[in-house]
């Protein structure tokens, strides 16, 4: 009986630090700290249990010592290198779906800041593109970015976007309903059967929508033309209150399957099939 307990804890106490890994990795993967957290691996396994199995085999006392000091302290150096991947984890805990019942849900705000400035940005014919982060991770493409970490806001993407911004020419990622970086770029797609009147932005919309599950929103500079990006598909010719509907049912589908896909979405208008929109 007592065989089996043992047996029983070692599995729990694996399963428990599988899971733990499993989640780091996930909330660090695509992020800057990726690489820090590959280098601490190396110098853990490869120097620090080195030293310490030296240090035990030739009874060093003081290495030893020394060795299980600096393990110790090494719980607080982690929290400060991996202080933005925490804030990271934190946030998604906090959006998750477990919790979801607990707090309130900002995605119809969300929609209506984005659906604000697609409207105001296609009236004033000031190009825009705006990448929405679900499940795959965008990580890779904030860093190229500059990153501001702001409330999301009609306005701030307005100001963002404006002809003559630093940032206007590159893309806006938005994770966890915040403005994660300005100025980003995304891949193009490589469709060879779209429109080459079809510009930079649109190409870039669907690149990410194929690459990730991201929702892409793109403004046509040159016609006004508000489109989004799904699962490689191109919908354009969005009025204010398409755009709205497709959005909400994007972020809802979202919240009830749990599993980032769009399916079900409206069909896809054809992507530059002959409409001369050209986004610069």
């Amino acid at each position: 009986m007592i065989e089996e307990f043992k047996h029983l804890r070692a599995w729990i106490e694996i399963g428990v630090l599988a899971v733990g890994f499993y989640f780091i990795l996930t909330f660090i993967r695509g992020t800057r700290g990726a690489g820090i957290l590959k280098g601490i691996v190396f110098l853990f396994i490869v120097i620090f249990l080195g030293l310490l199995y030296v240090a035990d085999y030739f009874e060093l006392e003081r290495l030893r010592d020394m060795l299980r000091w600096v393990l110790s302290g090494s719980a607080l150096a982690l929290v400060i290198l991996f202080a933005p991947e925490l804030r990271r984890a934190l946030s998604h805990l906090a959006q998750s779906r477990i919790l979801s019942p607990l707090l309130r849900d900002h995605s119809t705000r969300i929609v209506d800041e984005l659906v604000n400035a697609a409207v105001k940005l296609s009236k004033n014919r000031i190009g825009a593109l705006v990448a929405i982060e679900r499940d795959v991770g965008l990580g890779e493409y904030i860093e190229n970015g500059c990153r501001i970490d702001a409330q999301l806001t009609s306005e701030l993407l307005e100001t963002i976007f404006y002809p003559g911004s630093a940032l206007h020419d590159g893309a806006v990622i938005l994770q966890q309903d915040r403005a994660a970086a300005a100025g980003c770029l995304l891949p193009l797609t490589d469709d060879t059967t779209l429109s080459k009147s079809m510009g930079t932005r649109h190409r870039a919309a669907i690149g990410i929508a194929e690459e990730t599950d991201a929702i892409a929103l793109v403004v046509s500079e040159e016609t006004g033309r508000i489109s989004v990006a799904v699962n490689g598909k191109l919908m354009g010719d969005l009025t204010r209150d398409s755009l709205h509907k497709l959005l909400t049912d994007l972020f809802h589908r979202d919240d009830k399957a749990g599993n980032g896909q769009a399916d079900g979405a409206p069909p896809p208008a054809p992507a530059g099939g002959g409409n001369g929109e050209h986004a610069p």
